[in-house]
């Protein structure tokens, strides 16, 4: 059993990621005990299918993850994500929901760490985690997740401290 454990955007704002590989199943935690998401993802052969969160409040994680590609679908066709990342080497690139409001997906790969930024300069969150033996697709799949989880989760309390009319 190995663990991918690490945070995704900064020391205040951000969230731990602590989850156990088996070799086949992915599960663990996005962010603190109250606040935050279960992650359970499987990978058998190529194909991932998983999800973050409950029941209720989270969403599906379902595609295709190769050692060069991942092509994941977050949440329902109407109200989900696409991720499309490419390997190549040590770095991971890519898009995370679509080209217009999606962000880039930017991150290295240095022997069992993946570092790097998904989204923007300025409006983007740094990741850090040690991978141990998960595959480095899986990895960058679970750092997307967590930034989408951190993403949801600073929305909805923008949303709730904004003054009502």
């Amino acid at each position: 059993m190995s663990e991918l454990k690490g945070r995704i955007g900064g020391t205040v704002h951000g969230y731990d990621l602590h989850a156990r590989w088996d070799g086949e199943h992915l599960r663990g935690r996005i962010g603190g005990r109250i606040q935050g998401k279960d992650l359970q993802l499987t990978l058998h052969a190529g194909d991932v299918d998983g999800r973050v969160g409950g029941t209720f409040a989270g969403f599906d994680a379902e595609g295709d993850v190769t050692p060069q590609r991942v092509d994941v679908r977050l949440g329902g066709r109407v109200d989900g994500d696409d991720i499309h990342l490419t390997l190549d080497g040590r770095r991971v690139t890519g898009r995370f929901s679509g080209r217009i409001s999606g962000k880039d997906v930017d991150l290295r790969l240095d022997g069992r760490r993946l570092t790097g930024r998904i989204g923007g300069v300025f409006e983007g969150k740094d990741v850090h985690l040690d991978t141990g033996d998960v595959p480095p697709e899986l990895a960058a799949l679970a750092a997307v997740c967590a930034y989408k989880v951190l993403e949801e989760d600073e929305t909805a309390a923008a949303s709730s401290a904004a003054p009502s009319s």
